[in-house]
């Protein structure tokens, strides 16, 4: 009697390649072995933008730890490093043979700046530092740790 309605799944996300049954498939990462960052420190950034932006989504099936290290040249403990690095951020869970996915805790990273930064803080002022000194300091090291002195 009742109609069937259609549904179409959305396009992937920029950046992804689809396989034949239309599964997003992992952007490729890429690892510069001169780099100034280590290997695992590398593929933890570009994992996390990635997540970020959305070119991840929330829900997104990583590569498991061997197939990623494969495809990029790395030993396996190199990923699981970054994997575990992502994992304490917020970024990544792994839920155990079912596999490692995006969290949904987007703002994860941003709770752990504001705690950070409300442990700063408190330390700060119990060490008797002034405020004006205080945000000196922090802005030195943003300066530093953004490539901006």
């Amino acid at each position: 009697m009742g109609s069937h309605a259609t549904s179409r799944r959305a396009p992937p996300p920029p950046n992804f390649r689809a396989v034949g049954d239309n599964r997003p498939v992992t952007p490729n990462f890429t690892i510069d072995p001169g780099g100034a960052d280590a290997p695992y420190e590398q593929l933890r950034a570009q994992i996390a933008g990635r997540a970020r932006s959305g070119a991840l989504p929330v829900g997104h099936r990583l590569p498991t730890v061997r197939a990623l290290a494969e495809e990029l040249g790395l030993a396996a403990n190199t990923v699981a490093k970054a994997y575990r690095a992502l994992e304490g951020d917020g970024v990544i869970e792994t839920r155990g043979r079912n596999g490692t996915f995006v969290a949904a805790a987007g703002d994860a990273a941003e709770r752990r700046v504001a705690a950070a930064a409300a442990h700063f803080a408190a330390e700060a002022r119990r060490l008797g530092v002034g405020e004006d000194a205080a945000r000196g300091a922090v802005e030195d090291a943003l300066r530093v740790a953004y490539g901006k002195d």
